[in-house]
């Protein structure tokens, strides 16, 4: 199976930016629990701007990242594993089993709790991580594996955005969401029109991030939607699409991640924090990324070849499908995302990622040896085979 250069890039990047996830993460973990714990804390509470710089990060600077999911997930659709409704089928499918079922564990643990808007929480998969603990594999790994990892990982965050916009937006103000959605229209004009200059689409949705602020509806959505304003011409190398994703794709996996990471898993670990994990919230996020997400991603996976609405590539075993189900419990970014909109509670909030933080890494190391097993033979892709 021959990959494309922007994918093969994307996912080198990926990879090297899960690396680095990993060490941000360890970085935030011991600053916050250091002598320095208090200068830390103070430093990410800093208000500039009428805001934290927690959350300019958190609102600003990740919507950039949502632009890249909705850049990639733009470039799966025209040229990549969606835009074969067959292909496309079972990535979707496995996606969304792999939302629901999570989500059904999660609430099954938390209805009527002060815990249950965490719902969302584990539902989402952290595609650099999950590429990260992928890469550690080398060539053993198929292709068609890589791509089925992405594009259910782009779909999971799609879906993840989209739980975000509905049940997890503020009080709506619709003067605001209006002027954002009519801005949003005038972009959507000039890709029809095929106006390729990059300068109206960047003003465009800086303003349309600006009024999208300040709607109550989660800001970040502005990146996904601008993503598919953004021309995606027939010519890759010339289409803005491409230009775009090209140069923030890097920026994004070395340093806004890595900074968000350092932001948000500042996690202040009180004496007696292991019985936190012995609580219902913790234990329907542990759950759901451990047992729902494979269970889900297998099963509709399994489900939608069966009743032939997918085929299964034929480089890939089940077993493989289950392996990438393990990994895609691994939530962490956008897990700890939603949990910072769910939770006002501080000491709720710090148990919710704790347990992200442990069902993630369990996740990991489950998917890790389960695919090492399953991928006895070296695999080499088209593209270095000759």
């Amino acid at each position: 199976m021959r990959l494309t250069k922007l994918f093969k890039e994307f996912f080198d990047s990926e990879k090297a930016g899960g690396l680095i996830l990993i060490f941000a993460t360890a970085l935030s973990l011991i600053l916050a629990n250091s002598q320095w714990q208090g200068s830390y804390t103070e430093f990410w509470a800093t208000d500039w701007g009428g805001h934290s710089i927690t959350h300019w990060i958190n609102d600003g600077l990740m919507t950039i990242f949502f632009l890249l999911i909705g850049l990639e997930l733009e470039r799966e659709i025209y040229e990549g594993e969606l835009s074969d409704i067959r292909n496309a089928s079972l990535p979707i499918i496995a996606a969304l089993g792999g939302m629901l079922v999570p989500a059904g564990i999660f609430m099954l643990l938390n209805y009527g709790l002060p815990t249950q808007s965490g719902t969302g929480i584990p539902m989402a998969t952290d595609i650099a991580f999950a590429i990260g603990i992928l890469s550690l594999l080398g060539n053993k790994v198929p292709a068609s594996l890589k791509v089925f990892l992405i594009a259910l990982a782009v779909i999971d965050d799609l879906g993840a955005i989209v739980v975000i916009a509905i049940f997890y937006s503020a009080s709506i103000s619709l003067s605001n969401l209006m002027i954002a959605l009519g801005i949003y229209a005038v972009l959507i004009l000039l890709n029809r029109l095929k106006v390729c200059n990059m300068i109206p689409y960047l003003i465009g949705g800086i303003l349309m991030w600006y009024f999208m602020l300040h709607s109550g509806v989660h800001a970040t959505i502005t990146g996904v939607l601008l993503a598919f304003a953004i021309p995606f011409g027939k010519s890759i190398d010339k289409s803005p699409s491409y230009k775009i994703q090209h140069f923030i794709h890097k920026p994004v996996a070395f340093f806004i991640l890595p900074l968000f990471a350092v932001a948000n898993t500042g996690i202040v670990i009180k004496s007696g924090w292991q019985d936190g994990l012995l609580e219902m919230g913790s234990l329907g996020i542990i759950a759901g990324l451990v047992i729902g997400k494979p269970l889900g991603i297998s099963l509709f996976s399994y489900l939608a070849v069966k009743f032939k609405l997918s085929k299964l590539p034929t480089e890939l075993k089940w077993g493989n499908i289950i392996g990438v189900g393990f990994l895609g419990g691994i939530g962490f970014t956008m897990s700890i995302f939603i949990t910072l909109l769910a939770y006002t509670d501080v000491d709720m909030a710090n148990n919710a990622k704790i347990s992200i933080l442990v069902g993630s890494v369990i996740a990991a190391i489950i998917g890790l040896v389960w695919l090492k097993i399953m991928l006895v033979k070296p695999i080499e892709d088209e593209d270095t085979a000759g």
